[in-house]
């Protein structure tokens, strides 16, 4: 693997390069729904569970709901952060860690190597690249740190905004599933002395609490909780361009690097480059 083809996440504003479809997200959902599908279909009455006044109360105002506690920006990154689950890098953390200290290796080993000119083959990773960019100016140390960690809590709040919508989701859509079993019921009391009027009402009653459910717990809460692992997996990525990069910046021994950085990778994925 090249230099060029290191990349960050794409909620990091890497481009969505050397990325898979990830079959854990894709084969979870599928086969959730797939069984919740076949066990209707076994019942033989599948049209009796599908109700457009069920679906506009729940999905619609699930969406109607959430959107009113965040801004239209945050709801579009969360829509963007929702689409990149269904993928993941191949870039792991240890192919990172082992590309960073080559290069702390290379460049102290021939100083010219850090110019601009040699790190702009970074280019495909705009926090490596803009920080490797200072260490080429010059910039003081304690700058470049300012710098780093103020785009790593950029980042982190955008993945806390993600996260937090789709956390809201789940909790509204059963809610949503509640007022419209409400609405259902009331439907259905009402029109006692309609006999024709008392079917519908219940089914819109036990439907909207189904659809609730589904999206809530099999959709929303899922999707939250594959973000905060995505989050968690980001920010080591971005902490160990960090560190490599402020080592870079302060000369400092590679091997000095390479124990930092396996500090902040897992047993299993610790370097062993100098040994």
């Amino acid at each position: 693997m090249s230099s060029k083809d290191v990349q960050i996440p794409a909620a990091a504003g890497a481009p969505i390069r050397g990325r898979s479809i990830d079959a854990a997200t894709v084969l979870g959902l599928t086969a959730g729904f797939g069984f919740v599908v076949v066990a209707i279909l076994i019942g033989g009455t599948p049209e009796s569970f599908i109700d457009l006044r069920s679906i506009l109360i729940v999905v619609g105002g699930t969406f109607a709901v959430t959107a009113i506690s965040f801004s239209g920006a945050e709801i579009g990154a969360a829509f963007a952060a929702t689409a990149n689950t269904f993928s993941r890098s191949d870039t792991a953390p240890r192919d990172v860690a082992l590309r960073m200290v080559r290069l702390a290796g290379r460049v102290r080993r021939d100083p010219t190597k850090g110019t601009e000119k040699e790190f702009k083959q970074f280019k495909s990773v705009p926090f490596l690249s803009r920080g490797l960019g200072l260490v080429a100016d010059d910039t003081a140390v304690e700058d470049i740190e300012h710098l780093l960690s103020e785009e790593v809590s950029a980042v982190d709040r955008r993945h806390r905004a993600s996260i937090s919508i789709l956390h809201r989701a789940a909790e509204v859509a059963p809610a949503m599933g509640l007022i419209g079993t409400l609405v259902g019921l009331v439907q259905m009391l009402g029109g006692l002395n309609e006999p024709d009027t008392i079917g519908p009402g219940m089914a819109l009653a036990l439907l909207t609490t189904f659809y609730g459910a589904v999206l809530g717990n099999m959709v929303f809460a899922p999707l939250a909780s594959k973000l905060e692992r995505r989050a968690v997996e980001d920010r080591l990525v971005l902490s160990l361009y960090a560190v490599s990069i402020l080592s870079i910046a302060r000369k400092e021994n590679p091997r000095r690097l390479e124990l930092r950085l396996n500090t902040m990778l897992p047993p299993q994925d610790r370097l062993h480059y100098f040994n």
